[in-house]
Formats: C-alpha cells, structure tokens, sequence
C-alpha cells in the first residue's frame, strides 16, 4: 500500500460548490443503534477548504445560545444532500470572527447577480 492510494477518495456528487458565508443545509445520515435517519443541519459556511485528502467544509450556527460548528469532509459517503439556501456577501476567505458575534450581529449580506 502507498501514500497515494489512501488518497484516492471518491467526491461526493450531492455537493455543490461551496464559498465561506453561503448559508446551506446539510443533510447527515446518523445511525442510532439499527435505525438510521437523516438529520438537517442548517448553518453559515466559516471555512472551506480544499486539499489532497479531498477538503472539508466548517458549518456553524447558534442553538439555544450556545454556538455549534462542524466540520464535514466533501468525500464523506455519509452526506445525502446539500443544499445552498443562499449566497452571503462576505470579504474574508475565513470568517471566525463570526465566533465572537451574536446571532443577529453575525448575520451577512446576501450576494446579487455577479458581484
């Protein structure tokens, strides 16, 4: 076995292009005990990042006061869907200074047309 064929991961095809700010719903298929559903997460987009190991992307968003983040790889075989639900109008590749806002203050722009 060699370096390169531990790399050799499939993408995920339910995964449209994603940019930090861009507010998604991910869709994680969670197995509890024989069970196994799909549980929606909905958040911001704080990082993306793209590599040889195939990338990942962070999602964060606040629920009931307390800030949840996750980390979600794009070659996982245990994301069903993503879903864009719209474009924020951001300025930095990296937004963790989203980390110290409220939820109302950490709201961004929505992008228009080809800004």
């Amino acid at each position: 076995m060699d370096a390169i064929s531990l790399f050799n991961e499939k993408p995920n095809t339910n995964i449209p292009d994603l940019a930090s700010g861009d507010t998604v719903k991910v869709g994680v298929r969670i197995r509890e005990g024989e069970r196994e559903h799909t549980q929606l997460f909905q958040g911001v987009v704080i990082r993306v990042r793209r590599g040889a190991d195939g990338g990942n992307f962070t999602i964060r968003r606040v629920t009931h006061g307390v800030g949840v983040e996750h980390t979600f790889p794009f070659s996982s075989p245990l994301l069903e869907r993503v879903e864009v639900v719209r474009h924020g109008k951001v300025r930095r590749a990296r937004l963790y200074y989203l980390r110290g806002l409220s939820s109302k203050a950490s709201r961004t722009k929505e992008k228009r047309g080809k800004e």
